[in-house]
């Protein structure tokens, strides 16, 4: 991708007229908001002034780390401003130090090695460290925080950095071209080393060929990463960074991840990565923490440079070294790996000085505009977002934030902090508090469809029913928590078709599709949700015995033929199918006509199409009339009680429905619909 001008020259104050105009509520916090837009032109003016501009800044993975000099020797630059000198040693010298790295000031070391007789002195894949000598003498081992390969020594289990350095002929050349980023997300969260049968981590390769297939024929148009930056404890789930700059190498090199991603852009998915910059693990000796020897370094010292719950170190976003790896990390997953975007994890931690620990937000203003906020990671965002939208405008960013921060997904020149989308985090907590507390016959349909639209207007949501978060060990799936106690017992055809598998699967139908048209402008799925994958997820540890077990994807029950998890899939399928054909998602917010209680019946229409939803347990209703805005005929575009997705075929979808001129909730025109208990039905108006 080429650069474009980092676009140093900024208004001097953003446009809040337009922010206004979104969320007229931000008026009285004007005078912060201009502050935080000063701080943010201030220190891109700073960068261009000081650090040869944002562009060279942001790449400075071409500057620090090992790399082939132009005569076929080596160099190599680190930051250590704690170290009294610094050395590197490897298979290539034997494990000997090296000469003595030189200080060329400001806490930066350099070290070139000449051509050997063989050409590059550092072989290809060849393990190194650096060693550093303390102030008191002392020698430590640590890691390059710049390495690009990352190995688990077997006999120590520490992991160790191996030069990446492959003849061009084995490099992966990418052949295919960047899809276009799409309008309406409809976004598959996966995470390769789970996701195969077996009871192992699964590959990068068994990735693309086993698992983007199965995305493109679900529908989805776009592949979420999770766990790809090296992290040396595997159960972390990959929140527990330790390499920034290393694809996982428990699922293969770094060309394999590369021809993953061709192949899903020649597929049409997008890319996004899961992105870690809120916090880092704290291991010292295959980490970056400790790594010059202090506490501090590329983290705040003391209590603020530690995360309490999560047990791991916060980054001091003022320093200027944090600043340059934290951007150019964001720039070498674009560049070396061609991704398209990313989800900001733990940014609701970044945001708050309290990080969010013991926080409600009740959503009064002066929680996101007083002294709780931490200006200085706020800014590093908002310098995130900016130079990923003008280095690459077809980039997209996804804040993963509970708090509901206003203007985090308005843009930097509107005074915005420049996100794209945010997830709608309220959702999927509804839904499995509702499983775990409540009987369904007891839901209150109001309260549901408050909270799927229960979103700042002009600002972007991700609506998901479940992700990664609700299907660890310690919480269930929502098929787990609607049908575990016969699961592995009555899915099978050949069985009689009982009562809590047939509640079961008509609930997880309705309520993922009631989330995908209702609850934001794009969707999300984790990977084996779309079929109902039963069981939780658990990766191997000591508590479990380091069992694989809870740690894979059962592809075999939805390949079973003789399974009713297929007609699962086959609804996720239809249902992202119809999204590609209507872009619901890419549509204004719902008209909601109806929210029924007694009737457990919700009504909306949303892109020229009309939405039932009955939730009720037992009642059908033969002609149950909904609110529309269009007249004319309407026919049965999705049933979920079609007996292709597993359901009982009760509706005949031959019907056409005609409107009445007959006022109905607030509307011209009505439609009476036959809809069954525990069904959702979606009509499309024909063509005049």
């Amino acid at each position: 991708m080429a650069a474009h001008s980092s676009s140093a020259v900024l208004p001097k104050a953003p446009n809040l007229d337009k922010l206004f105009e979104v969320d007229s509520y931000l008026r009285p916090f004007q005078k912060e908001i201009l502050r935080r837009y000063g701080c943010f032109k201030k220190l891109l003016e700073d960068i261009e002034r000081d650090q040869g501009g944002l562009d060279e800044f942001s790449r400075s993975y071409d500057h620090f780390g090992l790399h082939v000099t132009d005569d076929g020797g080596i160099v190599c630059r680190e930051w250590v401003p704690a170290a009294e000198a610094v050395y590197l040693k490897g298979e290539y010298n034997n494990w000997e130090l090296s000469p003595e790295f030189k200080n060329v000031g400001f806490g930066k070391w350099e070290l070139v090695i000449p051509p050997g007789e063989n050409g590059v002195p550092i072989p290809h894949n060849s393990a190194y460290k650096l060693v550093i000598k303390l102030k008191d003498g002392q020698y430590i081992d640590r890691i390059c925080p710049w390495a690009k390969y990352v190995v688990q020594n077997k006999e120590n289990n520490l992991f160790e950095p191996y030069f990446w350095n492959p003849e061009a002929s084995k490099r992966y050349q990418m052949q295919h071209k960047k899809p276009k980023t799409p309008s309406s997300l409809r976004i598959y969260e996966a995470h390769v080393g789970i996701s195969s049968w077996e009871g192992k981590v699964s590959s990068y390769e068994h990735f693309t060929h086993n698992v983007l297939p199965r995305i493109k024929k679900q529908g989805y148009n776009c592949v979420q990463l999770m766990a790809v930056m090296e992290h040396a404890y595997y159960a972390s789930f990959g929140y527990q960074v330790t390499s920034f700059f290393a694809p996982s190498s428990r699922c293969g090199s770094p060309e394999d991840l590369k021809k993953l991603i061709d192949t899903a852009h020649h597929l049409g998915l997008v890319v996004f990565l899961d992105v870690v910059h809120s916090h880092s693990a704290k291991n010292v000796l295959d980490g970056l923490n400790q790594f010059d020897g202090t506490d501090s370094c590329f983290f705040h010292s003391g209590h603020r440079g530690v995360h309490e719950l999560w047990d791991s170190r916060l980054f001091d976003y003022k320093n200027w070294e944090v600043l340059r790896f934290l951007l150019s990390n964001l720039r070498w997953w674009m560049e070396e790996f061609k991704f398209d975007g990313y989800r900001f994890d733990g940014v609701t931690s970044m945001l708050y000085h309290h990080h969010g620990i013991a926080s409600s937000f009740g959503g009064g203003y002066e929680e996101y505009f007083g002294l709780g906020t931490d200006t200085e990671a706020l800014v590093y965002l908002i310098l995130a977002n900016h130079m990923l939208h003008t280095f690459y405008p077809e980039c997209i960013t996804i804040a993963e934030d509970v708090s509901g921060m206003p203007a985090l997904c308005r843009p930097v020149l509107e005074g915005g902090n420049g996100f794209d989308y945010r997830l709608a985090m309220s959702i999927p907590d509804q839904w499995i508090k509702l499983l775990k507390e409540v009987k369904d016959e007891d839901w209150n349909v109001g309260n549901i469809v408050w909270t799927l639209i229960n979103r700042r207007h002009g600002e972007k949501s991700i609506a998901y029913a479940e992700s990664h978060d609700q299907a660890l060990v310690g919480d269930k799936t929502l098929a787990f928590w609607l049908m575990d106690k016969e699961m592995y017992t009555n899915m099978s055809k050949m069985s009689e078709l009982t009562h809590v598998i047939d509640r079961g699967m008509a609930l997880h139908k309705i309520v993922r599709l009631l989330t995908h048209a209702l609850g934001g402008e794009g969707w999300l799925n984790f990977i084996g949700n779309e079929f109902g994958h039963p069981e939780w997820l658990d990766f191997p540890r000591p508590g479990n015995g380091n069992s694989f077990h809870y740690a894979r994807r059962q592809w075999n029950v939805v390949d079973d033929s003789n399974l009713r998890y297929g007609y699962l899939n086959e609804f996720d399928a239809a249902m992202n199918k119809l999204e590609e054909q209507f872009h619901w998602l890419n549509s204004p917010q719902a008209y909601i006509s109806c929210k029924h209680e007694d009737d457990k019946i919700i009504g909306f229409e949303r892109a020229n199409l009309l939405f039932i939803f009955n939730f009720h347990p037992n009642k059908s209703f033969a002609d149950y009339r909904i609110g529309v805005h269009k007249p004319g005929k309407y026919k049965i575009v999705l049933d979920s009680d079609s007996a292709a997705f597993g359901g009982h075929g009760l509706i005949n979808h031959s019907t056409d429905f005609f409107t009445q001129d007959f006022k109905w909730h607030d509307c011209p025109h009505s439609i009476q619909v036959y809809v069954p208990c525990r069904v959702a039905l979606i009509l499309a108006q024909e063509e005049q």
